[in-house]
């Protein structure tokens, strides 16, 4: 885990240099007519970390990993992601970021790896299981950095 760990708060910190050489402009344009801009897609990496938070926490004093969902298009647009600086939107998702790495690390092996067999990872995943199928926190944390990175492609390419 610790591995993960160093490699996710590589991911972040990279990243964040990478998006701040963006422009405000170019933060602003979206991807594809329909689709989100970059700070839209930052926005919703926001919300993840925030949704996420919670899960990671709460999960540590549950039997279950049941968790509610959110309305992502809903979310973004109510927060008016897209009239935000670009450099604030950064900082608060690497910070964010770097916080959830600080719990991922401190939470107890035996929350971590515990076989939960009630979960809705079947709807809040980003990689989804099915409800027969147990899962762990670890897994959740591993999916919530996996979801991120596909995010981060969207906005920096490969």
């Amino acid at each position: 885990m610790q591995d993960f760990i160093g490699d996710f708060r590589r991911t972040v910190e990279e990243s964040a240099a990478r998006l701040l050489s963006m422009t405000e402009d170019e933060s602003r344009e979206p991807r594809a007519e329909g689709k989100w801009s970059a700070k839209e897609i930052l926005g919703h990496l926001i919300d993840s970390a925030s949704n996420n938070h919670q899960r990671f926490v709460r999960a540590q004093f549950t039997d279950d990993l049941v968790f509610p969902g959110y309305e992502q298009e809903k979310w973004v647009r109510a927060q008016a992601y897209k009239e935000e600086p670009w450099p604030l939107l950064v900082a608060l998702w690497r910070s964010f970021n770097l916080h959830l790495a600080h719990v991922m690390e401190h939470s107890p092996e035996a929350a971590r790896l515990a076989s939960r067999d009630r979960h809705n990872l079947d709807e809040i995943g980003w990689i989804r299981i099915g409800t027969s199928e147990p899962a762990t926190l670890e897994y959740l944390m591993r999916d919530y950095v996996g979801h991120m990175e596909n995010h981060l492609r969207q906005i920096l390419g490969a």
